[in-house]
């Protein structure tokens, strides 16, 4: 039985060694790529942090922001509620302050009429002046829209405008139906009924 070299023997142990040390080296090399990697995960993961706390503080700066102008926009609201209240009290109170103010000339014109009548026995003028007074004052109210219906004897029955207060006999056929007598004058304001003529209707 033959034996093997020695040199085969030392070259083996000598491979072992270079294969070892490459295993050590490969090793080494894993272990700091491993560290690499770590370091450069909890690198990116700071970043991330970083950039969730940013958007985070952002979306923060936004809602107060939103906030704040909602407060802002309810109470300018509310503000405009509490002054179209007031006008709305203040229209109601006040719209007819112009009417009022054109209707006192005429009580002016009634008290000197009524001072005038007592010393004058003439039933003419007397008439007259109220005649004038009425005129007066039915231009005004008319300037306002306010206006008497004029045309409403002889006129067929209209429940969209007269009132009946009672019937009486017709004295002619055509008049059936129709107004005979106005007891009291019907007004319109910019043509909608405000008062309606109260009349007698022919049957």
């Amino acid at each position: 039985m033959s034996e093997k070299p020695e040199t085969n023997g030392r070259a083996t142990a000598g491979e072992n060694v270079i294969v070892n040390e490459a295993a050590r080296q490969a090793a080494a090399a894993a272990e700091e790529l491993g560290h690499a990697s770590e370091a450069a995960a909890e690198h990116t993961m700071a970043d991330q942090e970083n950039a969730l706390v940013a958007e985070n503080e952002k979306l923060k700066a936004e809602v107060a922001a939103l906030n704040d102008k909602y407060l802002r926009l309810n109470a300018e609201f509310d503000n405009a509620r509490k002054r179209n209240a007031k006008e709305r009290i203040e229209l109601l109170q006040f719209a007819g302050e112009n009417v009022l103010k054109n209707v006192i000339p005429v009580v002016d014109d009634m008290e000197r009429a009524i001072a005038h009548n007592e010393g004058v026995d003439d039933i003419k003028a007397v008439k007259e002046g109220f005649n004038l007074i009425h005129g007066k004052l039915l231009h005004i109210l008319g300037a306002q829209g306010l206006k008497p219906m004029t045309d409403v004897k002889g006129k067929p029955f209209d429940t969209d405008r007269h009132e009946a207060i009672t019937k009486a006999p017709a004295p002619v056929d055509r008049l059936k139906g129709c107004v005979l007598e106005v007891a009291e004058s019907g007004y319109t304001l910019h043509d909608k009924v405000v008062r309606y003529a109260k009349v007698v209707v022919g049957e």
